[in-house]
């Protein structure tokens, strides 16, 4: 019977898949057959994940400016090209970097990739009022007390632990070069793993180890959508499936995409987020 049940549930599993993924490319249709009647103007702020920085989100930025939203990509301190000392570098930190980019906007849709969500979900819970929407894009959803490292270390089918490399006494952590291009951008031009690679910088420890705060008053009133990467490396889908339905998530959407879908699928991820922040 534990076997049948087993099939059953991955018969299930494949069945979702491809529904999903069918929704995602009509969806991707009509809203591309009606993207001339429309002029968008709303607040979208994005927060990269680990690894990462505000320009690995330019495909999707562009088009989602183009189309009349608002749209800033906030460059999380000690990523990119900010060269923030790691020893001042806190969850804090990033938070307020991003409360700083949203100033008095209301409305916000607040979207987080990776570790971003857990970097959103904070922000939420301090200034819930000026959140319209959060969207999450292959995200960490903690539960109050909960960290990153908390969140990430339950999912058995992630690679990144086949690759990570802490080094404690510098307060950062890095991926193996060998590991990069397959765990983040398997589906990405050779040229883009290319460049991921090159430019791949450490990410660091403290923010990763640092519990959030948050109650059902103020996380818990804003609404919230996910954005499911089936070939996820990284945080994987079931490690997903298992957060969406802790955080009582019932909107949400399916891609067949890696860990970076604003990288191997930007136009489709740029309809997802312009419908939700209609």
């Amino acid at each position: 019977m534990h076997k049948q049940l087993n099939k059953n549930n991955h018969k299930n599993q494949i069945i979702m898949k491809k529904l999903t993924t069918i929704i995602a490319i009509l969806f991707l249709a009509t809203t591309f057959a009606f993207a001339q009647l429309k002029n968008n103007h709303a607040n979208i702020v994005i927060v990269h994940g680990s690894w990462s920085s505000a320009g690995d989100w330019a495909a999707v930025a562009v088009q989602l400016k183009s189309n009349g939203n608002e749209v800033t990509v906030v460059n999380l301190p000690g990523h990119g090209t900010d060269e923030t000392p790691i020893n001042q570098i806190s969850l804090q930190g990033y938070v307020d970097a991003v409360k700083k980019a949203i100033g008095a906007k209301k409305e916000v849709i607040l979207i987080g990739h990776s570790f971003g969500g857990i970097v959103i979900s904070e922000v939420a819970e301090q200034i819930p009022s000026q959140i319209k929407k959060l969207i999450y894009v292959a995200a960490y959803i903690p539960k109050n007390g909960q960290s990153l490292l908390d969140v990430a270390n339950t999912d058995a089918n992630s690679d990144v632990p086949k690759y990570l490399q802490i080094e404690k006494e510098k307060g950062i952590a890095g991926i193996a070069a060998n590991g990069i291009a397959s765990t983040f951008v398997p589906d990405a031009p050779q040229q883009v793993q290319a460049y991921v690679v090159a430019h791949f910088k450490a990410e660091p420890l403290a923010p990763l180890a640092t519990p959030v705060t948050l109650t059902a008053t103020n996380f818990g009133s804003v609404a919230k959508v996910f954005v499911h990467t089936f070939n996820d490396k990284v945080n994987s889908y079931p490690l997903q499936q298992r957060m969406v339905k802790d955080a009582n998530i019932t909107r949400f959407y399916g891609l067949p995409s890696s860990h970076t879908p604003f990288v191997s699928m930007p136009a489709v991820l740029t309809a997802i987020i312009e419908n939700e922040a209609k």
